[in-house]
């Protein structure tokens, strides 16, 4: 039987993108009067998560916005091939999404990894967004740029024994255990109460296809390469459209004083810290995060 999760994610549709089945869902704005006027919304997950993980936001979107979600390629109900993964990839993904569905500029929304693409595809097509909003936005630049010199050829070689492929494969088998997931989600979420079944069994059932394991190895690999990412504290200074962000203030996955930082290069860009929150702020305290994104979106439009 399925997960509630399934039914609380809109219309869900297949669209082939480079050849690759990839998973979207779809809600119209409920507001029929208000359809024409307000920008569109596209919903980008985290690492290991789907279109899903929007379940408990998409709706009360929808209500003012039509809305899509992405199942980023590697993650969800997308295919998941054995192929070199970095930001542009998903960027290029969302762009090509974009011109075939959208067509207008729309509100990105991401949370973590989701909130990478979402920045560098706002700074990469302009004529894409018209506000960008992220939960937690890590930035892996500035990790790299924190390893003392001294120390980062033992580092590095380290990493080319985690990186290894048969390590991953068998780090894989073990982080897909239902138990395990769940214990790793916890991290995740400062209230360990809302990691429910209906969340581990989001995480995990991608991770029964049979092309999860290699796609798993390659998105690792690719991460962790100091080429994945373009150093988003660049790319702030650069983007002309309003942004928010979002922040838990119990996140341990990325220090929140990474936000303070972040939020000195741009302007535009606003910061809200949330309490009793950890790195999926949406799925965890979701009527909070909601009441934020609607509030800052109605002030924009005043």
């Amino acid at each position: 039987m399925l997960q509630t999760w399934h039914h609380k994610v809109g219309n869900q549709r297949d669209w082939v993108w480079r050849g690759w089945q990839t998973r979207y869902t779809y809600q119209r704005c409920s507001d029929l009067s208000n359809h024409t006027n307000a920008a569109p919304v596209l919903l980008l997950h985290g690492f290991g998560a789907s279109i899903g993980h929007w379940q408990h936001n998409l709706e009360f979107l929808a209500t003012h916005h039509t809305v899509y979600g992405l199942d980023l390629v590697g993650w969800g109900g997308s295919r998941k091939p054995n192929i070199k993964y970095d930001i542009n990839l998903w960027v290029d993904q969302v762009y090509d999404f974009w011109q075939a569905f959208v067509g207008q500029p729309m509100i990105l929304i991401g949370n973590s990894i989701g909130s990478l693409v979402a920045l560098v595809a706002a700074a990469r097509y302009p004529e894409m967004a018209a506000s960008l909003i992220m939960v937690s936005l890590p930035d892996l630049s500035a990790e790299q740029e924190m390893i003392p010199k001294p120390i980062q050829p033992l580092v590095n070689g380290i990493k080319r024994i985690i990186l290894n492929p048969p390590f991953l494969h068998t780090l894989f088998r073990i982080v897909s255990q239902p138990k395990v997931a769940r214990n790793w989600a916890k991290i995740a979420y400062a209230n360990a109460d809302r990691v429910t079944d209906d969340l581990v069994d989001l995480f995990l059932t991608p991770a029964q296809e049979k092309e999860a394991p290699a796609a798993f190895v390659k998105i690792m690999q690719g991460m962790t390469s100091s080429n994945f990412s373009p150093n988003i504290r660049k790319l702030l200074p650069e983007i002309q459209v309003p942004m928010l962000l979002l922040w838990g203030c119990e996140d341990r996955m990325i220090p929140p004083g990474t936000a303070a930082v972040l939020v000195k290069l741009n302007p535009r860009l606003e910061l809200v810290n949330l309490e009793a929150a950890g790195h999926c702020a949406h799925d965890e305290v979701p009527d909070v995060v909601n009441e934020q994104i609607r509030n800052w979106l109605d002030a924009l439009d005043n």
